[in-house]
């Protein structure tokens, strides 16, 4: 079994949250002895190897009231059921943010790789912990696309948003003295970078370059959840307002006073979930020109994210007794967030690790109905290999928005959920091949925009 099939769930461009996030600040308990490497060394030997009172040893104060040994046992057990049986860690990257110091462990499955993101405070005790889906260390490595001329555009680097809040990013600028059509490039789930970046394709670097080489300025971002994981684990209650939403109109008042960008013509160009919110961004929004939506869903998330792992797990011709399990388990959870009685008491363990705030909220929310009350020119882009989003959803957005003159529909048969070329059935393993959204594309999104 490829080491990225099982993944619907983890899939950062999938349609959720990775598995687990907490965090924490404050402590009131002795700092561990020892460097961090050696450190980080014995508690990843402890969790992989089910000794969850040693790992939660290195649990600061707070820490430990957010995931007791007892669920730390759960997260692990589920994400072996997931990935198969551990085999090994296969070395870490470091990085200093925001005063902690975090470690990004490889860890080998059978049928999978998981990034343990391992985020250690100033007493060298864990105060935070994900579990993401990882990259093959020897797998390729991303390439710029063909028709990304680095002659043509200049890069700057930004930070725009809410005090304490600020992100980072990169606005993609043609060469010539501009004003410039511009777009913002609206991420789909999880803590996602400003590149997007799954295995090895980085789809917003790939678009960013391509549209500037036509002439459109890009301005892409790192995720408040990837800039601020630790912090926004705290918050008990939140919706894709917080999540995706806010950011995304911050973006497009930074980049409306920027002297190179045409403020009378921003764009958004929102994938997976940021096509799904694409609507809810731009609804009251007199400075938006229009909205690109990138395999965006038209039906209720957790359908999806069953619908996702159902899939994965028929995809090699047998369904497993692991994966038997956690198909039921994913449909008692989908039927707990579709159920009348949701309420915020509702525990996110058994919401898809999600809080019922996120899913009351929407509840409220009809991508379809929301483009359809929008007057702005659409533009909604399909692959048909797309098994995370797929045609099903395309053709929902056809029969609600087919009949207005402002909204224009493309799908392409050999495209997959990231928009890269390629054949037969599409599986998360493509995306551990170097690839590039389809120049096609771009050129029918440069084509569209100079239109309007």
């Amino acid at each position: 079994m490829n080491k990225t099939r099982f993944l619907s769930l983890l899939m950062g461009t999938a349609l959720l949250i990775c598995i687990l996030l907490f965090s924490s600040c404050g402590n009131e308990l002795p700092p561990m002895e020892g460097d961090l490497p050696d450190l980080l060394e014995d508690f990843t030997e402890k969790i992989t190897g089910g000794d969850f009172e040693g790992a939660y040893a290195f649990f600061d104060r707070p820490m430990r009231i957010a995931l007791p040994k007892s669920r730390l046992k759960r997260v692990w057990t589920d994400l072996v059921s997931q990935a198969g049986s551990f085999v090994k860690a296969r070395g870490y990257v470091y990085e200093q943010t925001q005063g902690y110091d975090v470690f990004n462990v490889t860890l080998e499955f059978e049928n999978a790789f998981i990034n343990m993101r391992t985020v250690f405070n100033s007493d060298k005790r864990v105060s935070g912990l994900f579990f993401q889906s990882g990259k093959d260390p020897d797998a390729p490595s991303y390439t710029l696309p063909s028709y990304g001329e680095p002659a043509l555009y200049t890069e700057e680097e930004i930070r725009f948003g809410l005090k304490d809040w600020e992100l980072s990013g990169t606005l993609t600028i043609p060469d010539g003295e501009g004003p410039f059509p511009a777009v913002i490039l609206v991420h789909g789930s999880g803590p996602n970078d400003r590149d997007e970046s799954v295995g090895s394709c980085k789809p917003f670097t790939d678009i960013a370059v391509g549209l500037a080489n036509k002439g459109i300025m890009v301005l892409r971002y790192d995720k408040r959840t990837y800039t601020h994981g630790n912090k926004f684990a705290l918050i008990k209650e939140y919706t894709v307002y917080e999540e995706t939403v806010e950011d995304a109109r911050l973006a497009i008042d930074f980049l409306k006073n920027h002297p190179k960008a045409d403020p009378m013509k921003i764009h958004i160009i929102g994938h997976s979930l940021g096509g799904m919110l694409a609507p809810r961004i731009a609804e009251g929004r007199e400075d938006v020109a229009g909205c690109i939506l990138m395999a965006a869903a038209a039906r209720p998330l957790e359908e999806l994210i069953l619908l996702q792992t159902r899939y994965l797990a028929q995809a090699d011709g047998k369904v497993t007794p692991e994966e038997e399990k956690a198909i039921r388990e994913l449909q008692k959870q989908k039927e707990n967030i579709q159920s009348p009685n949701l309420s915020s008491k509702s525990p996110p363990s058994e919401l898809m690790g999600v809080p019922a705030s996120y899913w009351l909220d929407l509840r409220q929310y009809s991508p379809v109905e929301t483009a359809a009350r929008l007057a702005i020119p659409l533009l909604v882009l399909q692959g048909e290999r797309d098994y995370q989003v797929t045609m099903e959803d395309f053709g929902l957005f056809q029969e609600g928005l087919g009949n207005k003159k402002n909204v224009t529909f493309k799908s392409y048969p050999s495209l997959n959920h990231l928009f890269i070329r390629g054949d037969g059935k599409s599986l998360p393993e493509e995306y551990e091949r170097p690839g590039n959204v389809a120049e096609e594309t771009i050129q029918d999104i440069a084509d569209w925009i100079k239109s309007q």
